[in-house]
């Protein structure tokens, strides 16, 4: 890594590139979107909300005329979506060289996306993993190639719990949150350690943004109508968060750094990883647990349907 921090300025030409961000209409994944589309590639926005991430593409064209940007249709709490999109994908691209899985919520009142599940984990994990899945025929085809996957800081308090991954039993947001992020680390290690085993040329790597302030952080106080919540996140965004567009340089770094390897966890190098430059992170030793880890993907792939090969 060199000695000065690494900046948006510092992409590299990505001409021809072509890559893939999911909610990449707001927050991290909208200014990871811009940075990379400044640098000349070919953006894909993977977006439910379609109204919010053409508003997104046309800010974008707006600051950078040239900007290659689409946006697509992703709807990561339906496996229907999930498959829906990746199959417009690789009827109309030829390659992907990077696929940033951003998209997430956070510490939600209980809801069950389209299939079933808990929404943090069917969201955050289960929909990513079946679209990596999905897309990972092209992403080796585009060799060298990459899957950056969006964890947090928050995997440090989550359990997978194989006796109830849903929640029914028992339902408390913050931890189910931590399950979700838990989740995204172990399959971003498992993935990695495939891939080395298969001898491909695409590297997984894991990030996280600190803490930044974005939408994030309000979704659930407003859809349980928590005016105090709402409020205290406001305030705390205010006082502490760093700007959204420092919490995307994780990101960043980790799809176009040649320093970032396959098997990496990247975050801000500041004070508990909360903000700062990105440097290599640790990660919780549950998170390296390679049978808790081929544990995780084999029910993933029972659940989604979706398998590596």
């Amino acid at each position: 890594m060199s000695a000065r921090p690494f900046s948006a300025q510092d992409l590299p030409d990505l001409s021809g590139k072509v890559i893939v961000i999911t909610g990449a209409n707001s927050g991290i994944g909208f200014e990871a979107a811009r940075a990379l589309a400044r640098a000349s590639a070919h953006v894909v926005l993977a977006c439910r909300n379609l109204t919010s991430a053409g508003e997104s593409a046309e800010r974008i064209r707006g600051e950078h005329p040239s900007a290659h940007v689409e946006i697509s249709e992703l709807d990561l709490a339906s496996l229907a979506s999930v498959r829906a999109f990746a199959d417009r994908f690789t009827e109309g691209h030829e390659r992907l060289d990077v696929l940033i899985n951003n998209a997430g919520v956070m510490a939600l009142p209980y809801k069950k996306t389209a299939d079933g599940f808990e929404m943090q984990f069917g969201t955050n994990h289960l929909g990513h993993f079946a679209l990596t899945g999905l897309l990972l025929p092209l992403l080796e085809k585009s060799a060298p190639a990459r899957v950056v996957t969006v964890s947090s800081i928050a995997h440090q308090m989550g359990t997978i719990d194989f006796d109830d991954l849903q929640h029914e039993k028992s339902y408390q947001k913050w931890l189910a949150y931590g399950q979700s992020k838990l989740a995204n680390l172990l399959f971003a290690y498992e993935l990695d350690r495939r891939l080395r085993k298969r001898n491909v040329d695409v590297r997984s790597v894991a990030c996280h943004p600190g803490y930044a302030s974005t939408n994030l952080q309000y979704a659930a106080p407003k859809m349980s109508g928590s005016s105090f919540g709402l409020r205290m996140w406001q305030s705390f965004n205010g006082l502490i968060a760093q700007p959204a567009e420092s919490g995307a340089l994780p990101t960043l770094y980790s799809a176009v750094s040649d320093d970032a390897q396959g098997g990496d966890f990247i975050g801000p190098d500041g004070f508990m990883g909360m903000a700062g430059a990105p440097k290599k992170a640790s990660s919780t030793a549950k998170s390296h647990d390679e049978a808790l880890a081929a544990r995780l993907w084999d029910v993933s792939e029972q659940l989604t349907g979706v398998s590596f090969g």
